[in-house]
């Protein structure tokens, strides 16, 4: 299966990705504030999720510093120890968090960052967030130090709206590089990138969207519909937020039956359908990383990749899902 996946171009590098990556916040392991969102894992399941995903045709995934203090940096690289994959070894794409930091950290921790991936090689090395105490250009600057001495393949930044996006792209090609990604939030309920200009300019610049929730923390699964009171045994905060209030559940419902009857038509299932229109709806602008708590939901997020919406049923899902109001 893992040679049959088209891969698609991240920006303008020579990195090459599939459609779907595996989101690795999962793997935190409850740790750290960022990783209290998602309850523990024990590492033989993600060992397995690790497995089943490339296996499947992902041949990339995503983690962060932030993730666990770096515990799911470490836990992927336990995984990718015990698995089996081709002559190409996956695509690591990682995050400096910025808080509190200037961009000369970024080059200070990168050590550190390839001690906790077992020494492999990053190949995409992003900014978390637009929050540091330094500009856009001088951690663009810091990233293309990195790219000049070979360290990283390519440097990306993740929820960083148009104008610090454009500031970052304009400071790598200053340096004979480009922006190959922004990472942000992005799904049927979610569609904010296509109003503020991001979406825009990564078409124009051929910068890579990489779509992190595009599931919207699993509510897009339409099990939580089917049966509510699944919710109650949701762990962590998960629970809590607007989609999975009744209220929530009852302004989706109409969404969320069209996805039933799509996933009947395609003998997939909901969750196929929602990543399926993220990473078609704009030709290969945009890949999503969902992320798999169970190895199932990392079966069910490569097959995503096993078809493609008509153009009639991709409208459909844009037309009713923009009758939805994000919360």
């Amino acid at each position: 299966m893992s040679g049959t996946v088209s891969k698609r171009q991240l920006g303008q590098s020579d990195v090459h990705i599939s459609p779907i990556g595996l989101g690795c916040w999962q793997f935190s392991k409850g740790n750290g504030l960022v990783g209290k969102f998602w309850p523990a894992m024990e590492q033989e399941a993600m060992n397995q999720i690790v497995q089943e995903s490339l296996d499947g045709g992902v041949n990339w995934f995503d983690t962060a510093e932030v993730y666990g203090k770096g515990d799911s940096e470490r836990a992927l690289s336990e995984a990718l120890d015990s698995a089996t994959f081709g002559s190409e070894p996956p695509v690591i794409a990682t995050k400096w968090w910025p808080a509190f930091r200037r961009s000369s950290s970024i080059v200070h921790t990168f050590d550190a960052r390839r001690i906790a991936l077992g020494g492999r090689a990053i190949d995409l090395h992003q900014v978390h967030q637009p929050m540091s105490f330094s500009s856009p250009t001088d951690e663009m600057n810091a990233m293309a130090d990195l790219m000049d001495e070979g360290k990283i393949r390519s440097a990306g930044v993740s929820n960083f709206n148009l104008k610090q996006m454009k500031e970052a792209h304009e400071a790598l090609l200053e340096r004979g590089y480009s922006l190959a990604s922004n990472q942000v939030k992005y799904s049927l309920l979610d569609r904010r990138i296509e109003e503020n200009g991001i979406l825009d300019y990564a078409k124009e610049q051929g910068i890579t969207i990489i779509a992190y929730s595009p599931l919207e923390q699993g509510i897009l699964s339409g099990k939580f519909h089917q049966n509510p009171d699944l919710i109650k045994k949701i762990q962590g905060v998960r629970k809590y937020t607007p989609n999975f209030r009744a209220k929530g559940l009852k302004k989706t419902e109409p969404l969320i039956k069209l996805m039933l009857r799509l996933a009947e038509d395609y003998d997939v299932t909901p969750t196929q359908i929602a990543l399926n229109w993220v990473i078609h709806q704009h030709g290969e602008t945009i890949v999503a990383i969902p992320g798999a708590s169970k190895t199932h939901h990392a079966t069910a997020n490569a097959k995503t990749m096993d078809f493609e919406l008509s153009n009639t049923d991709l409208f459909a899902l844009d037309q009713m899902a923009k009758r939805i109001q994000v919360d």
